[in-house]
């Protein structure tokens, strides 16, 4: 079971809400600080104040470029990417100013764990006694969804003509423009002098997300570095100066301008998850898992979740040669494959996905749950990355970066294109092994990732024997999947199911 972890300054976060009846109920919600995009901006006044007309917070969604497809009226029907559950199911989305400070402690940056939400929930700042998005139209907080439609921005010339500008889909929020006044407008003039008394002083936003009605909702992953707060309003600007030589008359013309000013999300940030009414299978075996003898079925779990840990090869009963002798701390089939010089072609390993449990209705959609695209093997004894992680290509496309290393889901096209297995290449590991007497047999992890190409490990915030840390591409998934573990015997219905370490090899003559 991995405990609560490090969760802040992720390249994604997961917002909103994940039942899945193999695992639980997800609940995710989000903490960022704000920045000027312009520091020290200044406020014109002559003949009145600066008046806001309208505070929108924009954040983009992921899109699956391939099913995009263009209107025949300009613009495209869009089909978003990494939503989890029904696209349009209603979640309760409130936005708050937040009241705990993010900033970095002395000499060390500031972490943030995956359980703080209580925290910021009694830290959150209400403006006259409401969330900032309280707009009456309820897709706005109430029921919130994440919205596969473009935004069409028209725009007028001094000609009157007219242009329409089309964005992708974006989260699309209006906040109260008088909070603004208030925090911006009427700041102290240092307050807003550099970035970090900024942050001092306006400490972020608290995004909290909550069951709305009886929707089941849904749970998006979203780039919220992205994202950004825009103020516009208007202020006084002289567009004329007086000339005195000429008239007697002030000739002084004041006109109201239109002007913007931008927060960036930028800064600390965390994801902040509530696990509850976990499934009694997976909470018992993560809980209590067998060390000894291996568990039956591996659960892998993103988030707040739990990973599996693998050791390859028996036990040590003899000596060099795996056959007489005293134990010398080395596995009998590994000293054996030494003995006999193997030489190793390519090795694998297999997990089998449990399609039965894998296949219960998601509580969300009634559709069966939604299964990891990848899962990452990873050296769990010194929390590094394996030999054949590192010497697999790395590209920009996180989807299939590192393709030599493997790890990606294998669909069966009868089941609906439920998955069927994962496969890992392990060749160059299982050649140090037995070619290298030195080389340890560590154990392995195992865990569902979201981004192949981010091997950093975060902290637990309590560490235990077993375990300290957990690989950061974890922590951004929220989904789960179900593996066959354990080792098989004759008599085992399915030992065909049961992990599998495949070694193609040479034997020497």
């Amino acid at each position: 079971k991995i405990t609560p972890l490090q969760s802040n300054n992720l390249p994604v976060n997961a917002l909103g809400i994940c039942d899945n009846p193999a695992f639980g109920k997800t609940t995710a919600s989000f903490v960022t600080q704000l920045t000027l995009a312009t520091v020290a901006p200044t406020f014109t006044t002559i003949t009145a104040a600066p008046a806001i007309d309208s505070v929108h917070l924009s954040v983009p969604y992921f899109i699956d470029a391939s099913k995009t497809t263009p209107i025949t009226t300009g613009g495209n029907t869009y089909v978003l990417d990494s939503i989890y559950g029904e696209p349009k199911a209603k979640i309760k989305l409130s936005v708050y100013e937040s009241g705990r400070y993010m900033g970095n402690q002395i000499g060390t940056a500031q972490k943030f764990y995956t359980n703080q939400n209580t925290e910021f929930e009694t830290h959150k700042i209400l403006y006259q006694g409401n969330r900032l998005n309280d707009d009456v139209n309820k897709s706005q907080n109430d029921e919130f969804f994440f919205d596969p439609s473009q935004h069409i921005e028209t725009t007028t010339d001094a000609a009157a003509k007219k242009t329409n500008a089309y964005i992708a889909p974006e989260m699309r929020l209006k906040l109260n423009a008088n909070f603004f006044v208030s925090k911006i407008f009427n700041a102290p003039a240092s307050s807003l002098a550099t970035n970090i008394d900024f942050m001092g002083y306006f400490k972020g936003l608290y995004f909290k997300v909550e069951q709305s009605g009886t929707d089941k909702g849904s749970l998006a992953m979203i780039n919220f570095a992205k994202g950004k707060i825009t103020i516009y309003y208007k202020e006084d600007k002289k567009t004329k100066e007086d000339d005195p030589a000429t008239t007697t008359i002030d000739e002084t013309v004041i006109e109201r301008v239109q002007k913007t000013l931008v927060l960036n999300m930028s800064g600390n940030a965390a994801s902040l998850l509530e696990e509850t009414n976990p499934n009694t299978d997976y909470d018992t075996s993560t809980k209590n898992p067998d060390r000894n003898f291996g568990d039956p079925k591996l659960y892998l779990k993103g988030g707040e979740g739990s990973l599996a840990v693998i050791q390859l090869f028996g036990s040590d009963l003899y000596g060099a040669d795996g056959t007489t002798g005293s134990p010398n701390g080395v596995s009998d089939e590994l000293d054996k494959m030494r003995k006999e010089g193997w030489l190793i072609n390519q090795a694998n390993l297999v997990f089998n996905i449990d399609t039965e449990k894998m296949g219960k209705l998601d509580l969300t959609t009634n559709k069966p749950a939604s299964e990891p695209d990848r899962i990452y093997l990873y050296d769990y004894t010194n929390n590094v990355t394996i030999a054949d992680y590192y010497l697999s290509l790395s590209t920009t496309t996180k989807k299939t970066s590192k393709f030599g290393y493997g790890g990606f889901i294998k669909r069966d096209a009868t089941t609906e294109k439920r998955g069927d297995s994962y496969k890992i290449n392990i060749t160059n590991h299982i050649r140090d092994l037995v070619q290298n007497v030195e080389a340890t047999n560590v154990k392995l992890g195992v865990v569902v990732t979201e981004d192949i190409n981010s091997p950093d490990m975060f902290e637990l915030q309590t560490t235990s024997a077993n375990i300290t840390k957990a690989p950061k591409a974890s922590v951004m998934n929220p989904l789960g999947t179900i593996l066959y573990g354990g080792i098989p015997t004759s008599t085992d219905p399915l030992k065909d199911k049961r992990l599998k370490l495949e070694i193609h090899y040479t034997k020497p003559k």
